[in-house]
């Protein structure tokens, strides 16, 4: 299982950037989504990206966010790829990557066989693909619930774009994850907290070795 790529979405201190960069982690996710507990001021989000060290990828989750949104986060945000996190369709994804000319990375929600259609959809127009567990009807969140999908619903599979397992991983479950998706890169956020929106680096770095 060497070199998995670790993402650790929903930090909110400059001490969770040191702790995901120390972990070997390869992104650092940063949410703007006022409903999340994790969600950052233009400001902080700055602070928090001007601490990251060359090589750490800086990720910008977004939730159905217009033109005013995303214009805003890249002016004050120095970033290296924006994901998209709500119901934004193909062409949105193309718009954005367009008009901003960074790397998008798409989320697509999977409950059922049914829902991998999306995947290859979303294949043509962005960088890279997060499968994720779809969230229950009525989720204040689009992500971050700490729930996972049957896995073997995407075991073995190749997509037309480089994928991220996500849902409801933890250091406990993460190395089971990968063997039976072969997963080569997974991202967690609620799974290494000690209570919603504060990350635990103890458990960062215990993801983060499981994963290899």
């Amino acid at each position: 299982m060497a070199d998995i790529r670790v993402k650790i979405c929903g930090l909110r201190t400059v001490a969770d950037v040191t702790a995901v960069a120390a972990a070997g982690a390869a992104y650092a996710g940063f949410v703007f989504f006022p409903k999340s507990p994790r969600h950052l001021d233009l400001a902080t989000a700055r602070d928090l990206a001007l601490a990251a060290p060359p090589g750490l990828a800086k990720v910008a989750l977004t939730v159905n966010a217009d033109d005013a949104a995303l214009d805003a986060i890249i002016e004050a945000v120095p970033l290296d790829m924006l994901q998209l996190h709500g119901a934004e369709s193909p062409d949105r994804v193309a718009e954005v990557r367009a008009r901003y000319g960074l790397p998008v990375m798409k989320a697509v929600g999977v409950a059922d066989e049914g829902d991998l259609a999306a995947i290859f959809d979303y294949s043509a127009t962005a960088d890279q693909l997060l499968i994720d567990a779809k969230p229950p009807k009525n989720a204040a969140l689009p992500g971050g619930n700490g729930l996972s999908f049957d896995w073997r619903l995407v075991a073995q599979r190749r997509w037309l774009r480089p994928w991220m397992l996500a849902g409801g991983l933890t250091p406990e479950n993460v190395a089971e994850a990968i063997r039976l998706t072969n997963a080569r890169q997974v991202d967690v956020s609620s799974g290494v907290e000690s209570a919603p929106g504060v990350k635990d680096h103890a458990r960062i770095a215990a993801f983060a070795k499981a994963a290899q």
